[in-house]
């Protein structure tokens, strides 16, 4: 953690965003499709939908022109209707700060929920995405089958003091060093730690 806080001292979530709710909304969108794409479309939807009044209003038929570049259109159209009526209905149009109410929200499965708790409101939670799950088994820090079996796993083997961005320094060096295809073995700062250095050879 030390060495992946040098690399990136200030890791930021990739998506944009202005408020809890544009973030939940982004994080939502962001399933199974990437940060950049969900970036190209949310400034339009969100410029004439910014609070869960409003997106709810423009229901589902009206959000989805806004959403069509990115997979799953439809369902996650529909998604944020509902979840911005229940935000609207329910908690006076504020994004609730608590991992058992975010993930009642449709569309909100954990990973959404431990991300909008740990940007939106600073609490040490850590989401496993794809990139996350792949550098945790790949370096052997965190092992396990599942997605949900490293997100069980992971914080208990993290330090207090790297708690809060531990997600992003995973996050963003599975994102630009260590990748899918092509890891940067070279480029890697924590290649010492790690039980499948070298993947490529140098």
């Amino acid at each position: 953690m030390s060495a992946l806080r040098e690399q990136n001292p200030n890791p930021q979530s990739e998506l944009k965003y202005s408020n809890p709710f544009e973030l939940l909304c982004a994080v939502v969108l962001s399933a199974q499709a990437t940060d950049a794409s969900v970036n190209k479309a949310t400034p339009a939807l969100f410029k004439v939908a910014p609070t869960p009044e409003l997106m709810c209003k423009l229901g589902a038929e009206g959000i989805a022109p806004y959403i069509k570049t990115i997979g799953l259109w439809r369902n996650k159209a529909k998604n944020l209707q509902i979840l911005s009526q229940i935000l609207y209905e329910k908690y006076n149009s504020q994004v609730p700060s608590t991992y058992e109410e975010l993930i009642k929200l449709p569309g909100v499965g954990s990973k959404t929920a431990k991300v909008v708790l740990n940007v939106a409101f600073n609490k040490p939670y850590i989401a496993v995405d794809t990139h996350i799950f792949r550098v945790c088994n790949r370096t052997g820090l965190c092992v396990g089958k599942t997605v949900k079996e490293v997100e069980d796993k992971l914080p208990a083997l993290i330090d207090k003091e790297f708690i809060q961005d531990a997600h992003h320094y995973i996050l963003l060096h599975g994102r630009y060093v260590c990748k899918a295809q092509k890891p940067q073995c070279g480029l890697c700062v924590i290649r010492e730690y790690c039980k499948s250095y070298p993947l490529v050879k140098e």
